[in-house]
């Protein structure tokens, strides 16, 4: 039997830490459905109490709360998962599991970058699409609403609203946004290994740290770079779109390098700790 990594040991593992941690997580994922929905009915109350009152711009606050509290869940869930480490007898009896410490490694990962990331997109979008499928059948046949121009024409129904995720269908983003969620789940379950107390606000104080310096560094950088140039053709244009999009596939690199690195880290970090 491998030593390393084994199917079969690794599914086991799986199971046990679910047993273990799926209540936790379980309770999680309905504090942050609690939260969505709250802010949901907050924001949109009076689309659903006063007939005609709602506008496209009641929906705004989708972004954010998408953002900000989307990396609030996953950084929690990745600062949870090895935070008993840091307590003796519960570390004991989690580092004399028959399990390699790359197969508990993996399962960190699991746990951490994937079911997290899938289950707060599968909790937001249920919930999106609760409220504004509710939106569009409450205000599609009403023509009270005030018309606005989308794309040479007037608008009056609420029928172009369009579902969270069904806007952001094409590649219309910064793509390296697509990979910072996992770079957030590594740095915050280093973490969770590296401190032995207060794991979150330890980490979130290092990642502020170090997000100012990495800024100011970049800034200081594009001001050397660019300051007192303009582009003089149509030729520095074209070049200027082509750096751009060279600039965010370099920043695709830099994240999953970044990613892949505090995993590294990670993993030997545990690997210490079972020695």
């Amino acid at each position: 039997m491998n030593n390393t990594f084994n199917i079969q040991r690794f599914g086991l593992l799986l199971k046990r830490q679910w047993l273990e941690f799926g209540k936790i997580y379980l309770i999680s994922l309905l504090v942050a459905l609690g939260v969505i929905v709250a802010f949901y009915g907050f924001a949109l109350w009076k689309a659903f109490t006063y007939a005609d009152s709602f506008s496209p711009r009641d929906l705004n606050f989708r972004e954010p709360l998408f953002l900000i509290f989307g990396f609030i869940f996953i950084s929690i869930i990745a600062s949870s998962y090895f935070a008993h480490l840091g307590q003796k007898p519960k570390a004991i009896i989690d580092l004399l599991i028959p399990a390699s410490t790359f197969e508990k490694f993996l399962t960190g990962v699991f746990f951490t970058s994937i079911l997290s990331i899938v289950s707060f997109l599968f909790l937001f979008y249920i919930t999106d699409l609760a409220f504004v499928s509710k939106l569009r059948g409450m205000y599609t046949s009403v023509e009270q609403i005030t018309p606005y121009v989308h794309n040479g024409k007037e608008i009056t129904s609420i029928d172009h609203i369009a579902y969270f995720f069904s806007k952001y269908s094409g590649r219309d983003k910064f793509l390296p946004l697509y990979f910072f969620p996992f770079f957030v789940t590594s740095v915050f379950l280093l973490g969770s290994i590296f401190f032995n107390k207060f794991h979150y606000i330890k980490t979130a104080i290092c990642v502020m740290i170090f997000s100012g310096i990495w800024t100011a560094i970049v800034v200081k950088s594009g001001e050397w770079l660019f300051e007192g140039k303009i582009m003089i053709d149509q030729e520095n244009r074209n070049m200027n779109h082509m750096s751009q999009n060279t600039g965010e596939w370099l920043g695709v690199l830099l994240i999953v390098t970044l990613t892949a690195i505090f995993w590294s880290i990670t993993y030997v970090r545990l690997k210490e700790k079972e020695v």
